[in-house]
């Protein structure tokens, strides 16, 4: 048998690879493996770090952040904008990477490309507007002047998972480096080699080699290190890891943004286009094997449409091609390792068990490969089972029936989760005006996932137990900097005039609180 999986990228070689690695800080605690989903055999090994390791990649990138941050803010840019070309240029080489290490379908490997190119392209050029100094009325007009203005934070941790390896690793680091921070990235286990890929492209941009440091290990001791060491921290995981993230955090009182799960619900009007609904349904659910933290778990339908709406969404769940490998040639890949599947099989059967019924799928099919499953629609689920509410984070939908809005709106707001939901129908405004009563941190309509997190110029977070922070818009950049009050004055200190009676001031003083009530000035 094979010591290495079959699916290593033709161009990886041992050289490239070595090329890869040498960009993981120290690593002196040997090798870290992970096994491929097309066989579940090693990908390629990068070296692992200790916690010492870590505290050396955040003192080389504390020791290089003043003068990366005296650069112009176009100078910084330039990097991001030459990152951008070499993405765009090379990305069959990234695409072949991500696929190995997590298995997913070529097109939602794209998307990856897409969204992170159009992330750096936006905060190259338009970042500086949102970072831009900003007067602000003073206390004494004419003598005195205020201005707001934004410093870089230090040094940014980020902690990325292994679903979106790219554009997960890459988009919260561009608005950190940009704001004139430096950065210290936790390469996840399962996927190191496409974040290394990227610093390595990073520094073919002109990167200075300290300003981003990636470290590779175990969540618990490399990640604790991680924040122990930034001063700011972005995290993206579990919403049970995410709570240990913050409370570390807070003893350290540095702030944090988190994007953690979601059990987003669609919901499907009885005036909506079904089959236009079947096809948003599926893109939404299925995208990346179900991997994806804004992905449709639950369908919640309007009882008047369901019957017709089902079978739509099944002719459409027929169609999805399920299988593995690199290139375009099917739909949907295989989960990421045997714990994803062991826990997409385990919510299934408990949902049967206990009385709900599989319209589609519904079994894994390791004929295909060893942690394949099949694309899954399930109706009858209740609350007593754990795929209800509980997010299974694999390619499985239920379906809930409803009689009208309130009821779909009460649905989709079931739980503690608030990430990302959807509406079908052809009346926009009605949906605009359910969108404010659904606790979400984004609603499409008409649209299954991707329309909000694509549109990079508006914020993208959670609401709930869903995440705090935002990424992407003017929110993406500014929580990596501090807000910080220039205050000058022309006469010097304010106060009572010397050899002046207090009384006199005082007296002056709430004339003039008065007067500015009268006129209504602040």
């Amino acid at each position: 048998m094979s010591t290495i999986s079959a699916h290593r990228p033709a161009w990886l070689t041992d050289a490239r690879l070595a090329s890869l690695r040498r960009w993981v800080k120290n690593g002196n605690l040997g090798t870290l493996t992970a096994l491929a989903p097309y066989d579940a055999l090693p990908t390629a090994g990068v070296p692992a770090c200790s916690p010492d390791d870590v505290d050396a990649a955040a003192t080389s990138a504390r020791a290089a952040q003043p003068q990366w941050a005296a650069l112009s803010y176009e100078a910084r840019a330039a990097v991001v904008l030459r990152f951008h070309d070499l993405l765009v240029e090379r990305q069959d080489e990234v695409l072949d990477l991500i696929q190995w290490e997590v298995g997913k379908a070529r097109l939602h490997a794209w998307q990856e490309v897409l969204l992170l190119g159009t992330v750096a392209r936006h905060y190259a050029r338009h970042g500086r507007s949102y970072l831009k100094d900003r007067l602000v009325r003073p206390a004494v007009p004419v003598v005195t002047r205020v201005t707001e203005v934004r410093v870089p934070k230090g040094v940014v941790g980020i902690i990325s998972p292994w679903n979106y390896p790219l554009y997960l690793g890459v988009a919260d680091l561009i608005p950190a480096l940009l704001a004139g921070n430096t950065v210290v990235s936790k390469a996840d286990q399962q996927t190191p080699l496409t974040l290394l890929w990227a610093r390595a492209r990073m520094a073919e941009a002109g990167l200075p080699e300290d300003v981003w440091q990636v470290v590779a290990g175990d969540g618990p001791s490399i990640g604790a290190a991680v924040i122990d060491a930034a001063d700011y921290l972005c995290f993206t995981g579990s919403t049970a890891t995410g709570r240990i993230v913050a409370e570390r955090a807070a003893r350290r009182l540095i702030g944090v943004s988190l994007e953690l799960g979601g059990k987003n619900p669609l919901i499907v009007r009885a005036d909506a286009d079904l089959d236009l609904a079947a096809r948003g349904t599926v893109e939404a659910a299925f995208a990346n094997s179900g991997q994806m933290c804004i992905h449709i778990e639950r369908v919640i339908v309007h009882r008047k449409v369901y019957e017709a709406f089902t079978e739509a969404l099944l002719a459409a769940t027929s169609a999805q091609r399920l299988g593995q490998g690199l290139g375009y040639g099917y739909d949907v890949g295989p989960l990421v390792s045997r714990a994803q599947l062991d826990k997409v099989s385990a919510h299934v059967r408990d949902a049967v068990a206990k009385g709900a019924t599989v319209l589609a799928g519904g079994r894994a099919r390791p004929d295909i490969g060893p942690y394949a499953y099949q694309p899954t629609v399930l109706d009858g689920v209740t609350g007593d089972m754990d795929l209800c509410l509980g997010e299974t984070f694999g390619p499985v939908v239920a379906l809930h029936r409803v009689d009208g809005d309130d009821a779909a709106i009460a649905a989709a707001n079931l739980g503690r989760q608030g990430l990302s939901a959807s509406i079908f129908t052809a009346d926009t405004a009605a949906a605009e005006a359910m969108a404010r009563r659904i606790r979400s941190g984004a609603v499409n309509v008409n649209d299954g996932a991707g329309l909000a997190i694509a549109t990079v110029e508006a914020p993208m977070g959670g609401r709930g137990e869903s995440g705090l922070g935002r990424r992407h818009g003017a929110e993406g950049i500014r929580r990596f900097t501090d807000a910080q009050t220039v205050a000058v004055s022309r006469l010097g200190p304010l106060g009572p005039p010397p050899g002046r009676p207090v009384e006199s001031f005082v007296a002056f003083g709430n004339k003039q609180l008065k007067l500015l009530r009268r006129l209504g000035i602040r």
